[in-house]
């Protein structure tokens, strides 16, 4: 395995960023980028947007492209175009910190770590919030389980061998996570990510951290994930992006 050393980093990290009709947020989101991550390649993978997201993106990332609609699909189509040799997965509502590029090349400057994620933190004062951003990142290393908004970073060949994410209506992000946390040391970056409670606002903050606690616990009890998208969709009533 190669290793990425920090000044060679700056220059071969891609972050891919999927969006669905994020018109409102999509370019405070690039230019903060901007400023935290100047040397990286910004990707944008729409699912067909209707507001102008993808208009509002193009003069502030590399490239935009259109892949049909799904987290999943869109982050390996955003792969399939990235010309760095590290990965970073990014929601389009998510606050990176200073220094993110520095830290992601301080994980895969060991040629044991294939990869790593951030620690998230919900803006918010309330004790729900803290079961999300706190007590669930605890939780998670037990079960080894993690969500795409702490922002997967992977190395390229990494990915293509685990053939990336899987083509699925729900828990892309930790079925991945769980073969990519079987290929190599996996690296946690203290540093959080300050993540958008505008999902937990929307349906309630208790609705929502209940239900992806049930559902992350019937995944676990191998509950097919058709079953698990219908009771998403049912107890939440919101669409993914």
């Amino acid at each position: 395995m190669n290793e990425i050393g920090p000044a060679e980093s700056l220059r071969s990290i891609s972050i891919i960023v999927p969006t669905y009709n994020e018109a409102a947020l999509i370019q405070a989101f690039l230019l903060q980028l901007r400023d935290h991550a100047p040397d990286a390649e910004v990707i944008v993978v729409d699912g067909g947007s209707s507001d102008g997201t993808r208009e509002q993106a193009r003069e502030l990332c590399a490239r935009v492209i259109v892949a049909k609609r799904g987290r999943g699909g869109q982050m390996n189509a955003g792969a399939a175009v990235a010309s760095g040799r590290a990965l970073w997965f990014l929601h389009a509502d998510c606050e990176v910190p200073r220094g993110c590029l520095d830290e992601i090349a301080n994980a895969l400057r060991d040629p044991k770590t294939v990869g790593g994620f951030f620690r998230i933190r919900l803006p918010r004062d309330r004790v729900v919030y803290r079961l999300t951003d706190s007590f669930a990142h605890y939780a998670g290393k037990i079960l080894r389980i993690r969500c795409s908004d702490h922002g997967f970073f992977v190395r390229r060949e990494i990915f293509e061998k685990l053939g990336g994410f899987p083509d699925v209506p729900l828990m892309e992000d930790v079925k991945f996570f769980r073969a990519f946390d079987r290929a190599g040391r996996v690296r946690i970056v203290k540093e959080r990510l300050i993540a958008s409670p505008r999902r937990y606002e929307r349906i309630g903050p208790w609705r929502l951290t209940l239900t992806y606690g049930l559902i992350a616990l019937l995944y676990l009890l191998r509950v097919p994930i058709p079953v698990l998208a219908r009771i998403y969709r049912r107890t939440c009533a919101q669409l993914r992006v």
